[in-house]
């Protein structure tokens, strides 16, 4: 992987990184199609010759004579036959005794001093002087001094002299990249937002991706990380001027494209021309922004917009303040889903409010939006570049006369009162809330089927504080939840009446319940019973107290009365995904609708093992644990078995095997490891079943195994269409995704944990329809068996197993 003072490489030579990833020789671009010979950086173990870098592009050796070396000055050159240099590294500084030239595996070629070749102590690296291609790893500088950092496309396919097109981050502004054609812009991906560039209405979020904004020694700038290093990705600009991510396929033994700017109309810089908005969707695609009119009809109405639009009616701000009518105040207009104009400033506050309120006390501000991780921006010039998405996009609020707004305005006016007016009777209800409850604690009678003993509930939370996850956990260190007496709940539930009873889990009955406000919850009692499902009480008031997002289930409340202990969650009225896709409802689940439940799960997964406040392994996932709302939403719910983890953990250890078989993953359910990755095989297990319609205790007839068993074999065999739930397998219109799914779910149930996905990957594969999916292992855990609720305590001779909500307790030898 290295070249020496007084070594060389001939053509037909070449050197390898030190894993033999990359390769660094001589080529010619096309084949045979030319005798150009170029120095490059190609894939080494990639069938397809993929160049990445190129030295001498503008200078091609004209037969196969050239050589690659360290010249006199220390410097790296290519010579041609006659010994003419075409290509060097022209660096000044160089000890040309001790100079040498480093090819390291993330592709990036070195020239070091002295044998330090860490690429921070480099002479010169190629990652620094790039060609078309961006590979991870690599810095990009945000507003770069000169175009060392822009990536120039090739001429043409098989020309790769520089061609016209290039791609950076523009150092005119903020940090957004640009594909430049010549001097003008051509693309642009609108601001870095800390988690995407916001004008790219596809890019969900920064996990997908594995863009980074770093600083070192005062010099910011991009950078790219692959989440699974088995995935061999890249990024260019081709010479017709698109920006693209590629990834490999092994499988197919071709390049795939996983994404690519700019691709349909709207998506070139300025389309419409200033103040127009363009919307893909729409015929003609441009328009003017409401209060603003074609420049020239005529050229509009004949589908050239370059000149764009201008305002129709004259800003009060701008009038001469003598002038007739103009009393109004200027207000604004807002426009959703917008891609934001380019030539922003950013302006130091930090409230939408304070926003526009510092715009319109601005003469010169013309609109303004307020954008999560970048806060407040504003525009003072022409409206450049604005495109409106169907998905996605920002809030562009645009300053307009007040006789442009109108209606508009009128309704705001009514937002405002009928604001006020909700908020008194909010306040009304609950002055009246807080009264019943008083009351309700110092004159109502108590019935005699309840029984309270005040210091239980004294107790509870002094022994609550000596929990082992609040000590490790000091952000979970209470409920941050109204807590409702046991009459309070008495006298919503009927007093448990038997009609609202919705179900039984695993420590006891769920019940319906009205509150006085009139909001129905559901109320989980802890069984007296049992000594079980104390911790685990403890442990959901925890963590749903903690936790917000639209796909897990929401704590509105607890008691803890005596030997009571109950949880208050909202109501949820079509109950839990197993009715639907296990017994037999009238009308099935749709394709689309388990896709959605599919997509809702994960995402909400992800959110509890990344993005949320704490790092959370569910541990019991299984489809009746998910609850659906009125419009099939799924909701994850039941985190009684939840452990948290700490920001550098990754995996945990438990003699306390806790779950439901069949959906436990193998190294958990035999040897007590958990991790993340054990709730991605509960998710892959819970997919496979919305899929199928079928429970993994299924015994198909034809093969002695599991559901995981026998979705592989139909997988192996290509007749996976077979698993689908035969009420929706011929009404089922797209296949590929149904088959994408499946091959999602098996990669997720693999036996090993570290062949499986995280939950960022799992996400990424479900909802592009372009990601590269690796082929999965066969699983060995495929022998059926009845699920279980089971709780295993490896140092005792006593397990618990909990089938069928009854308890029963067997003795087992050591």
């Amino acid at each position: 992987d290295t070249i020496l003072p007084g070594q060389s490489i001939q053509d037909g030579q070449t050197i390898l990184s030190s894993r033999e990833t990359f390769a660094l020789g001589f080529f010619s671009p096309g084949g045979n199609s030319t005798t150009n010979r170029y120095v490059g950086i190609w894939y080494n173990k990639i069938s397809v010759q993929t160049i990445v870098w190129v030295a001498n592009r503008e200078n091609p050796i004209q037969d196969r004579s050239g050589n690659l070396t360290i010249g006199r000055n220390g410097n790296l050159v290519v010579l041609d036959g006659t010994g003419r240099s075409l290509w060097s590294t022209n660096v000044s500084n160089v000890l040309s005794s001790n100079s040498s030239v480093v090819l390291l595996d993330s592709g990036n070629l070195i020239l070091c001093d002295e044998g330090d070749c860490h690429p921070g102590k480099a002479l010169w690296q190629s990652f620094e002087e790039p060609t078309d291609t961006y590979l991870p790893g690599m810095r990009v500088g945000v507003n770069p001094r000169s175009n060392k950092d822009h990536f120039t496309s090739w001429k043409s396919e098989t020309d790769p002299s520089r061609g016209n097109f290039s791609l950076g981050v523009d150092p005119q502004g903020l940090a957004e990249v640009v594909i430049w054609e010549g001097s003008r812009k051509l693309w642009r991906s609108g601001l870095w937002n800390a988690q995407i560039f916001i004008g790219v209405p596809n890019m969900t979020a920064n996990y997908l991706y594995g863009f980074r904004l770093g600083d070192d020694r005062g010099a910011t700038f991009f950078t790219y990380s692959v989440h699974n290093s088995s995935e061999t990705v890249r990024f260019r600009v081709r010479w017709d001027g698109r920006e693209e991510q590629l990834l490999w396929d092994e499988g197919k033994k071709t390049w795939t494209t996983f994404w690519s700017q700019p691709t349909i109309e709207c998506e070139h810089y300025n389309k419409c021309g200033a103040f127009g908005s363009c919307t893909n969707t729409n015929s003609p695609i441009c328009s003017c922004l409401r209060g603003f009119e074609p420049a020239s009809r005529t050229e509009w109405d004949s589908g050239n917009w370059s000149r764009g639009c201008v305002r129709r009616t004259e800003l009060q701000c701008d009038r001469n303040i003598t002038s007739v009518g103009d009393g109004e105040r200027d207000w604004f207009l807002e426009l959703d889903g917008a891609k934001l104009p380019d030539f922003s400033i950013m302006i130091p506050t930090n409230s939408r409010d304070n926003c526009a309120e510092m715009c319109l006390s601005n003469c010169s501000c013309k609109a303004y939006a307020y954008v999560s991780g970048i806060q407040c921006l504003t525009w003072s010039q022409d409206f450049v570049d604005i495109q409106t998405f169907q998905e996605g996009g920002q809030t562009l609020y645009i300053r307009l006369a007040a006789s442009e707004l109108g209606e508009s305005k009128n309704k705001l006016t009514l937002i405002i009162v009928l604001v006020v007016v909700l908020g008194a009777i909010f306040i009304i209800c609950t002055a009246a809330y807080i009264f019943w409850r008083c009351r309700a604690k110092s004159g109502s009678p108590k019935k005699e089927s309840v029984v309270v003993d005040g210091t239980k509930s004294r107790e509870f939370w002094t022994e609550f504080s000596a929990h082992e996850d609040v000590e490790a956990n000091p952000a979970a260190s209470g409920p941050e939840l109204p807590m409702y007496s046991l009459q309070e709940i008495v006298t919503a539930t009927n007093n448990f009446s038997s009609a609202d009873k919705l179900g039984e889990g695993g420590f006891g009955p769920v019940f319906k319940g009205k509150l006085p406000c009139g909001k129905e919850v559901a109320v989980k009692r802890l069984s007296r019973k049992s000594g079980q499902g104390l911790e685990e009480f403890k442990n959901e008031i925890i963590l749903i107290a903690k936790l917000q997002h639209r796909n897990l289930v929401r704590l509105l409340g607890y008691c803890v009365e005596g030997e009571e202990k109950m949880l208050l969650y909202e109501y949820l009225p079509n109950k839990s995904l197993d009715a639907f896709i296990f017994a037999n409802p009238k009308e099935r689940l749709t394709w689309r609708k388990r896709y959605n439940i599919i997509e809702g799960i994960a995402r909400g997964l992800l959110y509890l093992h990344r993005d949320s406040r704490l790092r959370i392994i569910h541990r019991d996932l299984k489809a009746s644990n998910i609850l659906l709302d009125e419009e099939m939403n799924p909701k994850i719910s039941d985190f009684g078995m939840a452990k948290i983890f700490g920001g550098n953990e990754n995996e945990g250890n438990t003699n306390r095997v806790v779950g439901t078989y069949g959906y436990m993953a193998p190294e958990y359910a035999m040897e007590g490891l958990f991790s993340v990755k054990s709730d991605v095989y509960s998710f892959g297990v819970l997919l496979l079943e919305i899929i199928s319609g079928k429970k993994n205790q299924f015994r198909h007839p034809e093969y002695s195994m599991n559901l995981i068993g026998y979705a592989w074999n139909l997988w192996g065999e290509d007749r996976a269409m077979e698993f689908v739930d035969p009420s929706i397998r011929d009404s089922c219109s797209n296949q590929s995704s149904v088959m994408r799914f499946i091959n999602v779910g098996l990669l997720c149930v693999q036996d090993s944990p570290n062949d499986r996905p995280i939950m960022s990957t799992v996400v990424l594969m479900l909802e592009s329809d372009t990601a590269i999916l690796q082929t999965p292992r066969q699983p060995t855990f495929t022998v059926g068996r009845n699920p279980m609720k089971m709780e295993l305590s490896t140092d005792s001779s006593e397990v618990l197993i909990s089938r069928n909500n009854i308890t029963n307790t067997m003795v087992v030898g050591r």
